[in-house]
């Protein structure tokens, strides 16, 4: 039986355990995914007896996806984004990536198809891990204009240094202004996930084709997302880029792609709506 993990302190929020095992079952693999407890000053000796410990790979959560691209051979995604969130071995070498990139770019492709003919603008909330994995995932479709908000002006600058001049760093009081003609809206901060504050976004200051994509999953239906299908905007929710992150991990771990279908959608979020 082959196992796999997700190591985070804490854990117990993880809906990874969900994911992978119904798949397991789906496709009648011999396997277990497992959470596991592990605070920092263990982390390191933790990843080092993963194999010891019967596991071929690992998912990473906060706060350790920083001390996992230190201890491990990292792709190119994980080097963009300076953090990985999936281990694998490859005989005794200990690989890395970043999976939200392509989680991001997969549901996006799943929930509007051939969305970058929709535009070459982006504008993107937030300037953390996660916006830089959107932003390098827009980059590498050929989006030419991406302007980056964030409540900290020096972290969205840091943007424009690391990616180059299609990225332009804006001030949190001129989102309004740059989203007069963005084909595409992504929210990659906190706000508006159950417990934080508001979003507090005019959609209405998009143009009628855009897209607006959402990262938070609790709730899946945020507070923009709402606003944007009753203006009739297309969308696309962080429960879908939760799910497709998760595909390539299954694969290296388990050697089979798994699909991303309605039933597990409905799984994850039940369990959301009403977790136990």
């Amino acid at each position: 039986m082959r196992a796999a993990c997700v190591i985070g302190w804490p854990v117990e929020h993880s809906r990874s355990p969900l994911i992978h095992n119904y798949w397991l079952k789906h496709y009648g693999i011999s396997g277990v995914y497992r959470r596991e407890l592990v605070p920092r000053e263990e982390f390191a000796s933790f990843v080092r007896s993963l194999p010891e410990r019967g596991y071929v790979g690992a998912n990473v959560t906060v706060p350790h996806k920083e001390a996992a691209f230190a201890l491990s051979e990292a792709d190119e995604r994980a080097s963009a984004v300076g953090a990985v969130n999936t281990l694998w071995f490859e005989g005794d070498v200990l690989r890395s990536t970043n999976t939200d990139i392509e989680g991001f770019l997969a549901n996006l492709d799943a929930c509007v198809p051939e969305w970058e003919r929709n535009g070459s603008k982006a504008v993107v909330l937030g300037a953390g891990g996660a916006a830089r994995g959107v932003i390098h995932g827009l980059l590498a479709r050929g989006l030419t204009h991406i302007a980056v908000a964030n409540r900290t002006p020096a972290r969205a600058e840091a943007m424009r240094q690391d990616f180059g001049a299609r990225v332009r760093p804006i001030r949190w009081e001129e989102i309004g202004t740059a989203l007069s003609d963005a084909a595409l809206l992504i929210n990659t901060t906190t706000l508006g996930m159950k417990g934080q504050p508001a979003l507090a976004i005019d959609v209405a200051r998009l143009p009628d084709r855009a897209i607006v994509a959402d990262l938070v999953y609790v709730p899946v239906l945020t507070p923009l997302l709402s606003a944007a299908k009753s203006r009739g905007l297309r969308t696309a929710d962080g429960l879908g880029m939760l799910l497709h992150q998760a595909v390539r991990g299954f694969a290296l771990w388990f050697g089979k792609e798994p699909e991303v279908t309605a039933e597990v959608r409905a799984l994850i979020a039940a369990d959301l709506a009403d977790p136990k």
